[in-house]
């Protein structure tokens, strides 16, 4: 696939935090965990940082579905309840990919990855579209592959494998569409990388802070306490990481999640990571701040 060229310096500027509003579009798997559904709320609820303007449905397959397109449509309906519950149904949502990547070139149609590319078109490089990635990164890989000349007008910020350090990164986004992996990190689209174990795993927290903080804020705060409470029979002793919020965060003050600039990484086949220092830059988060994130999140949830 013979990708547009960004001029290095350009990518680097590009991938400077952003002062002002910033256009999100987030792509999500909201059904698949309970992380998602704080995500989406955090977004929404930040509107001094973040514009979101749509919605897309991301494929998953676990115990929680019975394919890729049921985990896709689970997530669809499951967004439609968190925004009718939280009176945003003005903001769209799209269906996704049915199904992974069956290629290293070879896209999934969908009405996300269409949507993905008009919003893409109608940004610039002055004003990119953020991409706030939650899931497997399907969608936004197939929107690439269909044109890839929106590399040139969006920021992606994906939470997605592990720290580089990591023994390997077989983490449930990346390893579910290694192509689609590749995709994000082979095309030179800015890219904003936020690993799961040895970053984001950080955000812990527990029923009680949840029922403490976010139980009595209203329909959304009850929704969320309900949700924490039932996925998991026993809450003894028991925390669990919110680890979707590390997106939104990010991009609300990147200064609670530090980042450097490094060589975007080489995926292998059996999801490992190997070094090349002459391939293009991205922004690698690396570490996150637990508190602060969540004091902003349980603050904005109040009503």
């Amino acid at each position: 696939m013979n990708y547009p060229k960004i001029l290095e310096e350009h990518r680097i500027q590009r991938l400077q935090p952003k002062s002002g509003t910033l256009r999100i579009v987030m792509d999500t798997d909201t059904f698949n965990e309970i992380d998602d559904q704080f995500a989406v709320v955090y977004a929404l609820q930040s509107p001094e940082r973040l514009q979101v303007e749509a919605f897309y449905a991301a494929p998953f397959f676990n115990d929680l579905s019975t394919s890729p397109k049921d985990g896709m449509e689970k997530s669809y309906r499951e967004l439609h309840k968190i925004l009718d519950l939280m009176n945003r149904t003005e903001i769209p949502v799209y269906p996704g990919s049915e199904r992974y990547l069956p290629g290293p070139e070879t896209p999934v149609e969908s009405e996300a990855a269409r949507n993905l590319i008009e919003r893409a078109l109608a940004s610039s490089p002055e004003d990119p579209l953020y991409v706030v990635a939650i899931g497997a990164i399907t969608n936004v890989a197939s929107a690439i592959l269909m044109n890839p000349s929106i590399i040139n007008n969006i920021v992606v910020v994906w939470l997605g494998g592990h720290a580089l350090h990591w023994q390997d990164t077989r983490e449930f986004n990346l390893e579910q569409d290694i192509h689609a992996a590749r995709v994000i990190l082979d095309s030179g689209v800015p890219l904003v990388l936020i690993p799961c174990h040895g970053a984001a795993s950080n955000l812990k927290t527990t029923l009680a802070e949840i029922e403490a903080y976010v139980k009595d804020s209203g329909v959304v705060g009850k929704y969320l306490y309900e949700t924490y409470r039932n996925c998991h029979p026993d809450h003894f002793a028991y925390s669990r990481i919110i680890w979707d919020i590390s997106t939104i965060a990010y991009l609300v003050n990147d200064q609670h999640t530090p980042s450097v600039l490094i060589s975007s990484p080489v995926l292998s086949d059996d999801a490992r990571w190997s070094v090349d220092n002459y391939r293009h830059f991205i922004r690698y988060v690396t570490h996150v701040e637990r508190d602060p994130i969540f004091r902003d999140l349980f603050l904005k949830i109040k009503p």
